[in-house]
């Protein structure tokens, strides 16, 4: 089957996540249903653009965004790529898709004092899930590692002796990232307390909940978002968050993007630019203190 060779090609040849591959998984077989359904087409390779235009239609009916809709067929975009690619088809029944128009939603980061408001308050309890959850998000903020990177970490890569942390990112790209003292002391905190409570544990996970076991998307993202609650009344609290907060933070005190660019793992620098809308406040004052000609 086409589809279980596209998810094979993701995983192993392009290196994408467990994660993303589950996803493509899913969007493809929703895609195969509808056809199946309501075209009586027993496999998505031999559908034209009037079945995908359909779908679309009935994705924005069910209430799906124009960004959702868009990702879903950005999935479809990439599997006929792989069948061009294999000669399994001749042409793409999406060559002539335009994307539809999405707004351009600038998220707000989290300011430094509501960063420090949360570390510094009587917010996180001594024991193993207060440590824990205090210790995802100082990694969080002072890595802007993602949520999956964060869940994947293993111990072996937190170099405490070194002050660094090695992260497998997307397609299996191995970055480091220093760490400052205040984290290594956290660090160090939580891993006193694992060693102390978690009696069995084989997993070499670095993160794990009073069991042993490995942590969930779901607990992380309300981790993240309960603690951040008390703080901050910023509509959007979620890891992601925390990662554009690490960015901006680091631009507003004088990081070149570049270097942002290597410490996100982002591919391109464009990735990395987003970050520039949020600090635009910041350059602007730097740009009137600075420029020889406001003085004037």
């Amino acid at each position: 089957m086409s589809i279980s060779k596209f998810l094979d090609y993701i995983y192993l040849e392009k290196k994408s996540s467990h994660h993303t591959k589950i996803a493509y998984n899913s969007n493809l077989l929703s895609f195969n249903d509808f056809v199946k359904t309501n075209f009586n087409i027993d496999s998505i390779d031999k559908v034209s653009y009037n079945e995908i235009r359909s779908w679309i239609i009935s994705l924005i009916e069910n209430g799906n965004s124009n960004r959702t809709v868009n990702r879903k067929v950005s999935v479809l975009r990439s599997y006929y790529k792989f069948l061009l690619k294999t000669g399994t088809i001749k042409s793409s029944p999406l060559q002539n898709h335009k994307v539809l128009k999405t707004p351009k939603n600038i998220n707000v980061p989290f300011s430094e004092d509501e960063i420090k408001s949360l570390f510094k308050g009587d917010h996180f309890s001594d024991d193993y899930m207060g440590i824990l959850e205090k210790t995802i998000i100082a990694v969080f903020y002072f890595t802007g590692i993602r949520r999956i990177e964060l869940i994947n970490l293993k111990e072996r890569n937190v170099l405490i002796n070194e002050g660094v942390i090695k992260v497998h990112g997307k397609r299996n790209k191995e970055r480091l990232i220093p760490i400052l003292d205040e984290l290594i002391q956290i660090i160090k905190t939580y891993l006193k307390k694992k060693n102390e409570i978690i009696i069995k544990n084989n997993s070499s996970t670095f993160f794990v909940n009073k069991k042993g076991k490995m942590l969930t998307e779901s607990f992380v993202y309300k981790t993240v978002n309960r603690y951040f609650s008390i703080v901050s009344s910023k509509t959007k609290k979620s890891p992601h968050m925390l990662r554009h907060s690490f960015a901006t933070h680091l631009l507003d005190k004088g990081a070149d993007l570049n270097s942002i660019k290597d410490l996100l793992g982002h591919s391109s620098i464009a990735a990395t630019q987003l970050y520039t809308h949020t600090s635009m406040s910041k350059i602007k004052d730097i740009y009137f203190k600075s420029h020889p000609r406001e003085k004037n």
